[in-house]
């Protein structure tokens, strides 16, 4: 009688904490966030409970501790102090009639702003980027300011890391950044550490999750931006991490997977909007003031006409700027998108946006992997293949065993993105990225040859091929979906 007394006041007292739990999570789980990821979330606290508060407790929060951000409005507002005066798109080269509101926009949410004078030189091939990026740092002579989402000392970066000790044996400041999880899953990463004691340089990783050192923020938060900067000279940007093609891991190689990436080397006054990114990172997460320009300098002997502007993201941010960025692109679009992108995964604006481009028919077209490596990514990506497709969008799908993990786009004849961000809820709300907003002819022609060069070899997917997928694959894809909202 009195066990059977307990398990009924046992179970009257669990469902009435489930009751509680719901309740506080309708008022909670709401506040400041988009209604698809609040959904998403009151669905699995609804669900499983307990198993829902743990998760929404670990990873519900989409921004960085107030600490983070309040640097980061700090470096923000040195910014536009450093840069007064340069808001505006030069006049004899203005650009489409929408550009000046674009540029505004940026500037207003990344504080950079639209500086001209500037060369880029877009390099494909994964091991010349590397080679390239290892030039100039044997070219160095007064700094190296290196960050990368994933860095490894393995057999195909061992030149590059060469080349930063021979560096600092010549008494040049060299600065290396690294996503702490981001580099931690890869297969050397205690060889990487060792190797980067050595050689001498002063490193430090990005939003560490290290609570027992009284470091910690949601882990999925992570430092998504790759870029080197010489000297103030020259800066490296894209899409490449620092590690083998193949991701340095087994089951990689056993399918022969080999990532394709796309970097830029830019010269000029732009050089200082990328630095100044890697010191707002270095000061992020040492304290460390780095002594020089923390902003674009002002083009007094310009390379060419050609207009460019860092665009920082990230959780450190108020808003997306990257998604708002995107989606002001795509309204203003004329003729022609092309969009690069290994993970298209958009939210409800961006899809929105780039269906009602094509049905007020601009040609739009997305370049995609035929295969993916992330497996819940790449079945959510396919869950919008069909809206996209009967919207009119063409979806060239690049063949395995190649993951494209390029990311850029062209708009028109004279616009691009390039950078880190993919167009995903993850970069947009959750990674820190770095995208350039490009303004030049020539440049937007150069990309139009690589995007040529990926339609040569890719295949069309059609509506038809993939209503007629295997029926387990489209509810995998949908049931996919559904985690991409929760942030």
């Amino acid at each position: 009688m009195d066990l059977t007394w307990l398990l009924l006041h046992s179970t009257l007292a669990l469902d009435l904490l489930g009751l509680a739990v719901r309740v506080v999570a309708i008022v909670v789980v709401p506040v400041n966030r988009r209604p698809t990821s609040a959904m998403a979330w009151l669905m699995a606290i609804f669900l499983i409970p307990y198993l829902g508060v743990i998760a929404f407790l670990l990873i519900g929060n989409p921004k960085l501790p107030a600490h983070r951000r309040r640097k980061q409005r700090e470096v923000n507002q040195m910014i536009l102090e450093r840069t007064k005066g340069m808001e505006d798109v030069p006049e004899d080269d203005p650009g489409p009639a929408w550009l000046q509101s674009v540029v505004r926009l940026n500037r207003n949410l990344g504080a950079m702003p639209l500086v001209t004078g500037n060369h880029a030189h877009l390099i494909e091939d994964y091991e010349g980027s590397l080679q390239a990026m290892t030039d100039a740092i044997d070219g160095a002579s007064t700094y190296v300011h290196c960050e990368f989402y994933i860095l490894s000392s393995d057999a195909t970066t061992a030149p590059f890391f060469d080349a930063l000790e021979r560096a600092v044996e010549r008494g040049v400041a060299v600065k290396v950044l690294f996503d702490h999880i981001g580099s931690l899953r890869t297969p050397k990463y205690r060889r990487t550490l060792r190797h980067l004691r050595r050689i001498g340089v002063e490193w430090h990783p990005m939003l560490p999750v290290q609570p027992y050192r009284g470091r910690y923020q949601r882990p999925d938060l992570r430092n998504h931006r790759k870029l080197l900067v010489v000297d103030g000279d020259v800066a490296f940007v894209g899409s490449q991490n620092l590690i083998d093609r193949s991701y340095d891991k087994r089951s990689n190689r056993r399918r022969g997977l080999q990532w394709q990436e796309l970097m830029v080397r830019f010269e000029g006054p732009i050089v200082g909007g990328v630095n100044a990114l890697f010191v707002t990172d270095w000061f992020s997460e040492t304290d460390e003031e780095l002594a020089g320009e923390i902003g674009p300098v002002d083009p007094r002997e310009a390379l060419t006409s050609l207009e460019c502007q860092v665009v920082p993201s990230g959780p450190g941010f108020d808003g997306e700027n990257n998604l708002k960025l995107f989606n002001a692109l795509l309204y203003n679009a004329a003729e022609r998108i092309s969009i690069t992108s290994p993970y298209f995964v958009p939210d409800e604006s961006l899809l929105e946006a780039v269906t009602t481009a094509a049905q007020r028919g601009v040609h739009v077209e997305l370049f995609v992997s035929e295969i993916g490596d992330q497996p819940l990514v790449f079945h959510a990506q396919r869950s919008y293949y069909e809206a996209l497709l009967r919207a009119g969008i063409r979806i060239w799908q690049y063949p395995a065993p190649y993951i494209l993990h390029a990311k850029h786009l062209t708009v028109d004849d004279d616009i691009a993105v390039i950078g880190s961000s993919n167009m995903d809820m993850r970069s947009f709300g959750l990674n820190m990225e770095l995208s350039v907003l490009v303004h030049g002819e020539t440049f937007a022609s150069e990309l139009r040859a690589v995007e040529d060069h990926y339609r040569s070899i890719s295949t069309e997917l059609t509506l038809e091929a993939h209503l007629g997928r295997n029926p387990v694959a489209k509810v995998v894809d949908n049931l996919a979906r559904l985690t991409s909202a929760l942030q």
